[in-house]
């Protein structure tokens, strides 16, 4: 019985009526009348709670406006996240090729180009020869073409293709102490001059190395144009730093007598193209 009447008195106020009434202050007029109960205010408060919160979470969801609150990223920094990100994987691949291509030069600074593969080049097939067991019956073709190639001068381009013609400058004058020798692997001349004489570079291109080594003593390198590479050992001063760009008889370095290989000022000096070595005195005249 008690739980009816609580029940029931429950009901009672829940479903008994009120008015609210709006009066204008100064003449009581009334302006408006609402008939309310406590369950229609109950309803009515719990629908515009939940359309209100259904308002605010289409806000934040699908406008610019939740940029504003904290905890949320901007649509332009997601952007700039996604091209840095792309930007970074970029970056490590450049930074594994420049190893890479460091490391090949590092072993070409310590001679150690044991580990190159030079079976393709017909450079150490040729020395490998027995000269004296070989038979040369030219040509009268072949024979002008001789005299024609001793009477041109050594200045002469190292033509890479049809198309281009590529004049190499002498680094220093000199007399010529140890030639190339693909057989003792001294893939280098080594040019005796007189110490601090000016070394320079013999073609335009780009510093890529600048630095002391202990074997060579300060050793630089300049990458050119057609894949060739220059290497200048034993110098006793270097003028230019890493990445700068030089020109074809441009002054690099003094000549020394540094480095524990080296036995007097000279120049130690190699040309590699398309990574194996070729003979300077081919195509540059030192003394």
């Amino acid at each position: 019985m008690e739980n009816k009447n609580r029940s029931k008195k429950i009901k009672q106020k829940l479903l008994n009526k009120y008015r609210l009434v709006v009066l204008n202050e100064d003449t009581f007029e009334e302006r408006f009348t609402f008939k309310l109960n406590r369950l229609n205010v109950f309803v009515f408060s719990i629908i515009s709670a939940l359309l209100l919160i259904t308002v605010t979470t289409i806000f934040i969801a699908f406008t610019p406006l939740r940029e504003y609150i904290p905890g949320y990223s901007s649509v332009s920094l997601k952007k700039k996240a996604t091209q840095l990100a792309y930007k970074t994987d970029s970056l490590q691949q450049v930074i594994e090729i420049n190893e890479q291509y460091y490391s090949s030069i590092k072993k070409v600074l310590t001679g150690d180009v044991a580990t190159v593969d030079f079976n393709k080049d017909s450079i150490i097939e040729a020395a490998e020869m027995d000269i004296s067991e070989l038979v040369f019956i030219p040509s009268k073709e072949d024979s002008l073409l001789r005299e024609q190639v001793l009477l041109e001068d050594k200045y002469n381009p190292l033509i890479t293709n049809s198309e281009i013609n590529f004049v190499l400058f002498p680094p220093v004058k000199g007399t010529i102490s140890e030639g190339f020798n693909t057989k003792d692997k001294h893939y280098a001349v080594d040019v005796v001059t007189s110490k601090n004489a000016p070394v320079k570079a013999t073609a335009d291109g780009t510093v890529i190395f600048s630095e002391w080594t202990a074997q060579t003593g300060y050793v630089i390198i300049i990458e050119h144009t057609n894949n060739l590479i220059s290497v200048y050992k034993h110098n006793s001063v270097l003028t230019k730093e890493q990445g700068a760009l030089v020109k074809a008889g441009e002054v690099i370095a003094a000549a020394g007598n540094t480095g524990e290989l080296s036995t007097g000022p000279h120049l130690h000096f190699e040309l590699w193209s398309d990574g194996y070595p070729i003979d300077p005195t081919n195509f540059i005249d030192f003394e």
